[in-house]
């Protein structure tokens, strides 16, 4: 790799060369479209000459149309590329210290998650009728907090229903024309996690017929498609007249109301599959701090008493 090259050939080469076949095929296809960016705003920045004004404003002029969050994930693929130049003796120094991130102003998005009330409105307009449908499927991701694609790749072998334990080893590629099962998002995310006796028995009936290593969801020859089950919950939240949330945000409702039932953050981090817990923690910081608050009270209740 020679320094001369231009920055977008470094990180598209870099990408293949550590990336493809590392990550998921979801996750390398945002490395795609992060190559794709840096071949719009900089396809003749050489690589030996990036300096910290040139790399701000290449993030300033990438700010100008995208949000911060945005920006902050492109930031970061180019920045992992770029620390491996340096330390490959490619550039001599990071370019990226101390950048500052911008970006539009967000739009208006749905809400995270539920609260335990509004979940439960929620979960009383499912229609579970003992065959496997979109609303099991709901209901599996509010129970367990599963990622879409790890739910869709639930078959009825990875249910131990003595022990009420789901094995989570996979994902179901759903975006591929045919769909196909596909590794996980990261080492962590292959997980064993408890489930409630009532959904273990739905999830018994459901698997009765069914072969063992057939996903529940996915019906021969039909692909699934993440809209189609988002515009279902979207129906369904408001028969329910509660906040409209994503499918993802049913996760992020599970993880919710574990950390305000008082399940630690360790726990929370394992069971939704998180490589470590920073990333939890930045996800839900505050309900963290809104939690610490209330320990901060309990402490000073207790010290009290103390004479």
């Amino acid at each position: 790799m020679h320094k001369n090259q231009y920055l977008p050939t470094y990180f598209h080469n870099w990408m293949e060369m550590y990336k493809k076949g590392a990550v998921t095929d979801i996750t390398f296809r945002k490395y795609e479209l992060t190559y794709q960016h840096l071949l719009k705003l900089a396809p003749r920045l050489s690589l030996g000459s990036i300096t910290r004004i040139e790399y701000q404003q290449l993030l300033n002029v990438f700010a100008e149309d995208h949000e911060r969050q945005t920006v902050m994930d492109f930031h970061h693929q180019v920045k992992a590329a770029l620390l491996d130049a340096v330390e490959e003796g490619v550039i001599p120094r990071d370019p990226t210290r101390k950048v500052v991130i911008k970006g539009t102003v967000s739009r208006k998005h749905k809400p995270k998650f539920l609260n335990q009330h509004e979940l439960q409105k929620f979960l009383d307009q499912l229609e579970l009728r003992g065959v496997p449908n979109v609303d099991y499927l709901l209901l599996l991701i509010a129970k367990t907090g599963l990622r879409f694609a790890e739910a869709l790749a639930v078959t009825p072998q990875d249910v131990d229903f003595h022990r009420q334990m789901l094995n989570v080893s996979k994902t179901w590629s759903y975006k591929d024309s045919f769909g196909r099962f596909a590794k996980t998002k990261n080492k962590s995310s292959n997980r064993k996690i408890r489930i409630d006796w009532m959904l273990c028995m739905q999830l018994k009936q459901l698997s009765e017929g069914r072969p063992e290593d057939k996903p529940l969801f996915i019906h021969e020859g039909k692909r699934i498609y993440n809209s189609t089950v988002n515009d279902r919950l979207a129906r369904l939240c408001a028969q329910a007249d509660v906040p409209v949330i994503s499918v993802h945000g049913l996760r992020h409702t599970h993880a919710s109301l574990l950390l305000y039932a008082g399940v630690s953050v360790a726990s929370v981090a394992r069971r939704l599959g998180h490589a470590n817990m920073s990333t939890t923690q930045s996800t839900y910081l505050h309900i963290i701090k809104e939690l610490e608050n209330q320990d901060n009270d309990r402490v000073m209740q207790f010290l009290s008493t103390l004479q």
